[in-house]
This record gives structure tokens, C-alpha cells and sequence, in this order.
């Protein structure tokens, strides 16, 4: 906004930022973010803190919200940053939205997945009473700031997990994205998604993906920010993660819980002969080359029931099930039978 910006320059008063950042993060890059405040004359408090699915609670918001009160901020100039992964950036979120009622945050993610997810869209939140995301809302941030640079200090199985949310928008809904995924996948991993001049084999691999990644999620989530229909292609790999993320946790990371979801439902869509064997085996092939888990032990059928239950309570009774019905092209299903479910289970446990 060029008036907020006129006022800000101009003002008399000093430019003051809280911050909130990943302690893991702020191990990495907390000096420079710190040098950067200090040479832009810019008032700030850093509040480096632990993000994990362990701690995203309610408690975690509150300590945020005391410590912004105790800093003092203008709740119209003086957006509340949030630096890291996911978890980070829901908490801050979640937090920023009650504060004042809604005062104003920036996303800051360092994680592959919170480029390609957490840092798209309007929703926040926190797990409560084991069940994921259980409290929150729908306040998008004033800018969500991408810098791929933060992705080269996250260990491998990071970046898969990343891979995880980026395969999804490629299986719902570009195939030329899927494309992308088989064919660079091991370099993408290996280059930790960094852009190198001289790689003319893969061309800038790592841009194309996450670029197309991120505009295929604000097709899908723009025309539906709050979620007034609760027919959404993005719920796919969402069916059944949720119930096994928390139930294993911390052995599955949100991608790889997500990944798990996608490869059963990959079977049911064959099982439903919506997709040819050759897709299936193409599709779990990609998952197995992009270093994901395709099962898990604690995906068990009670498991499965149990999470499909849920699913019906909170989507108007109805399962809305988005499943492939090709490569790149998906439709949403109410109409898979328990018996189907249950042959799709066996074929997958077998293989």
C-alpha cells in the first residue's frame, strides 16, 4: 500500500518487527536475520521458539500472544513475521488472527513444504486433543515472502517430504507436473531444489516445479478461500493422513502421512477402474523415486474406517473423496462402497 508505505518512511517513529522463527531455523539463519534489522534501523524482538506437531498448540499461541503484548505492536503498521516450516506458520498465523482481532503477518517459509503449502492460502491453526488442525481459521497473511535458498540447509528426507504436497497438485491436476517429478526427481533431491546455470539436461527443474505446483493450489483454493464448498481437489492424500499422522507421531512427517493417504487411494481408484494397472504402478513408481513411503504399518483397515468416519462427520456426510481418473486429471467421489475400500486395502497390503 503506498500510503502505509509513505507513512512508514516518512514517520518519525522507528520501524519495529516481531518475529517469530523456528529455533532450528534460528540456529541456521538467526544472525543474518538479525544483522538484517539491525542495518535497516529497524526495532525488533525475536522470539525463536520449538515448531513441532508436538507442540503446536494452544499453550504455544498463548505464549506468542503474551510476549507480543509485552512488545507493544501497532496492529495496522506492524505485521507480525513468521519464519520456518508449516507448523510455524500456522501457529503464528492462528495467533496473529486473534490478537486485536486480526493484526496483520507475513509468511516466511523454510521448508519445501511450507513453500509449496502452508505458505498458500488463508487457513492457520493448532492440533487439539490429538485430533490435526483441530482449532483455527481463515486469516490469509498481508505477504508470504519465497526465497528457495532457506531449502538448501533441510536434510534429504525434508525435501521429500516437500515432494509429498507437490505430487498431489500433479496427480489432481497437471500432468505435465507429474512429468516434471519422474523425470527430475533424484536431481531435485540432490540439488535440494537450488537453481544451477549448467544444467541444461534439467533445464531450472526446481522453479518450473514449485512455481507450477503453487499456482495449481491458488486455482484450487482462490475461488474457495473459506472453504463454502467442501468439494475440494486438494483433500487428496487428507482422507486418512490426518488419523495416521497423529496416531504415529513423530515417525511420519505431514508429506509422507499424506503420501501413504495418496498411494491407498491410488488403489482404489484402480480397484474402481478409474485408472489402468499401468497408471498405478506409473504412479507408485513416481512416489518411490521421489524417496516416499507408499505404506505404512500403522495404516491399518480399523484405522482407515475409523479416519473415513471422521471425514463424513466433517464434510456435510458425505465422503468426497477426490481420487485420479488418469494422470494429472481427478474427479471427487461419494460412492465408493466399503467393499471396494476393503479390496483396494488387500491389493495394496499385498503388494
Amino acid at each position: 500500500d503506498p500510503q502505509q508505505l509513505e507513512l512508514a518512511t516518512s514517520s518519525k517513529r522507528k520501524l519495529r518487527r516481531f518475529i517469530v522463527i523456528d529455533e532450528v531455523v534460528d540456529e541456521l539463519y538467526g544472525s543474518k536475520v538479525r544483522g538484517y534489522f539491525e542495518e535497516n534501523n529497524v526495532q525488533h524482538k525475536i522470539l525463536a521458539l520449538p515448531t513441532t506437531e508436538e507442540t503446536k498448540s494452544m499453550d504455544l499461541v498463548l505464549n506468542i500472544l503474551q510476549e507480543v503484548q509485552n512488545f507493544s505492536i501497532d496492529r495496522r503498521t506492524e505485521p507480525i513475521i513468521a519464519i520456518g516450516g508449516g507448523v510455524c506458520l500456522d501457529i503464528v498465523g492462528l495467533a496473529a488472527s486473534l490478537y486485536r482481532r486480526r493484526t496483520p503477518y507475513i509468511r516466511v517459509p523454510t521448508t519445501l513444504l511450507s513453500y509449496v503449502d502452508a505458505s498458500v492460502g488463508a487457513k492457520n491453526g493448532v492440533n487439539f486433543l490429538q485430533c490435526k488442525n483441530k482449532l483455527g481459521g481463515y486469516t490469509p497473511p498481508v505477504a508470504s515472502f519465497l526465497d528457495r535458498s532457506f531449502i538448501q540447509s533441510i536434510p534429504r528426507r525434508h525435501i521429500s517430504n516437500g515432494l509429498g504436497e507437490i505430487l498431489k497438485m500433479a496427480l489432481m491436476k497437471h500432468k505435465g507436473l507429474f512429468d516434471l517429478l519422474k523425470r527430475h526427481g533424484k536431481y531435485l533431491l540432490d540439488t535440494k531444489f537450488q537453481s544451477y546455470s549448467g544444467s541444461a539436461d534439467h533445464g531450472d527443474a526446481a522453479l518450473q516445479t514449485t512455481r507450477i505446483a503453487i499456482e495449481t493450489m491458488l486455482e484450487e483454493l482462490a475461488p474457495n478461500l473459506w472453504e463454502d464448498d467442501l468439494d475440494r481437489l486438494v483433500d487428496f492424500g487428507h482422507l486418512i493422513s490426518p488419523e495416521l499422522e497423529m496416531r504415529v507421531l513423530p515417525s511420519l512427517m505431514h508429506g509422507e502421512a499424506v503420501n501413504i493417504d495418496m498411494a491407498f487411494m491410488t488403489y482404489v481408484a484402480y480397484t474402481r477402474g478409474l485408472i489402468t494397472a499401468e497408471e498405478k504402478e506409473q504412479i507408485i513408481q513416481c512416489m518411490r523415486g521421489l524417496e516416499l513411503p507408499v505404506w505404512h504399518g500403522g495404516c491399518s483397515w480399523p484405522l482407515i474406517k475409523r479416519a473415513l468416519m471422521e471425514r463424513l462427520k466433517h464434510s456435510g456426510g458425505q465422503p468426497r473423496m477426490p481420487l485420479p481418473t488418469g494422470l494429472g486429471v481427478a474427479e471427487i467421489f461419494n460412492d465408493t462402497s466399503e467393499e471396494t475400500l476393503e479390496r483396494a486395502y488387500k491389493l495394496w497390503v499385498r503388494d
